[in-house]
Formats: structure tokens, C-alpha cells, sequence
């Protein structure tokens, strides 16, 4: 009986420490790369982090043509397609209409557009409360989704992919 006594105190400790080594400010950090895509030579990193409540996204690319270029995020992980295709439509799990983000609709996954320099450098950051890393909320949770870069500008408007043009990266947001 004792034994029993003391492995359930030890089990009882083990499980109170844990949740109290947890801080609720600790960031969670994930960083996916970008691969080239529509025979593009476009490569680059995206890294999502969350912190109290709030996730920041930024993404670097290079081997983009100079100009404007749109990304966003889309229903599935999977780049195997040669086009990007199979990573699916954008990810909209509330059921909104495509638009610019934080103006009227937009699907969660309209991030927006971003300049490629002349080398072909482009950069985007982005902050919102919107998405998760890894949580319950299905409308929130970034996690199985996959990132895309297309070759030309959101318009903000066509519905329901804002004309951005062809697939020319793309990662899967997995851990």
C-alpha cells in the first residue's frame, strides 16, 4: 500500500510541476521552406510565431521576378504537385469571401502581397490574433495548412483566389 501512496504522490508532483513550468508568455516557433514550384526558382523561408495570444509571420524569398507578388495560405500541406496545385484552394474556415486582409471579408488565409526587389528579393510580415499554432480552434490552427507564393498580384477582388497568377512556392506548415 505504501508503494502504491508514494508512486501516486510522485505522479501527483511530476504532473503539478509540469503545468506550473509552463509559462503562458513561452513562444511556440516554426519555421517552414518555401520550394520552387511551375519550374520557378523561387526558395525561401516562412516562420510563424506565437506568442501571448498573437502569431507573427514572416517569410523571405528569393528568385521571385521583380514586382509585386501575392501569398497566402491554403487548405493542404502538400506540395508534391509540380504546380503547387495540390495544396488546394485558400484556406477559408469561416466561410468568407476572398478580399484584403483586415478589410471587410478575406478567408484566413488571404495574407496579401509583398515587393520583389530587383534581385528578386521579397520579404512579408505579418501579425494577427487570427491563427494558431497547433491549437483546437479549427478556424485558427495554421498547422496542415500549406503555404503559397504566386506569381502576381492579388487583386483582392476575383473570388475566390484574387487573380494572383500561378503557384511559384510553396511549404507545407507542418512541425
Amino acid at each position: 500500500m505504501k508503494k502504491v501512496i508514494v508512486s501516486f504522490a510522485i505522479i501527483t508532483a511530476l504532473i503539478i510541476g509540469c503545468k506550473t513550468n509552463t509559462k503562458s508568455g513561452d513562444a511556440k516557433n516554426l519555421t517552414v521552406s518555401l520550394e520552387p514550384k511551375s519550374n520557378s526558382s523561387v526558395l525561401g523561408t516562412a516562420t510563424f510565431t506565437e506568442k501571448d495570444g498573437k502569431v507573427t509571420f514572416i517569410a523571405k524569398m528569393a528568385g521571385l521576378t521583380p514586382g509585386v507578388h501575392a501569398i497566402h495560405i491554403h487548405e493542404k500541406s502538400d506540395c508534391s504537385s509540380a504546380d503547387g496545385s495540390s495544396a488546394g484552394g485558400h484556406w477559408n474556415p469561416t466561410f468568407k469571401k476572398h478580399g484584403k486582409w483586415g478589410v471587410a471579408e478575406y478567408h484566413k488565409g488571404d495574407i496579401g502581397n509583398f515587393i520583389a526587389d530587383a534581385k528578386g528579393n521579397g520579404t512579408i510580415t505579418l501579425t494577427t490574433n487570427e491563427w494558431c499554432i497547433g491549437c483546437e480552434d479549427e478556424t485558427k490552427n495554421i498547422l496542415g495548412k500549406g503555404l503559397i507564393v504566386h506569381q502576381g498580384t492579388d487583386d483582392f477582388t476575383t473570388q475566390p483566389t484574387g487573380d494572383a497568377g500561378g503557384r511559384v512556392a510553396c511549404a507545407g506548415i507542418i512541425k
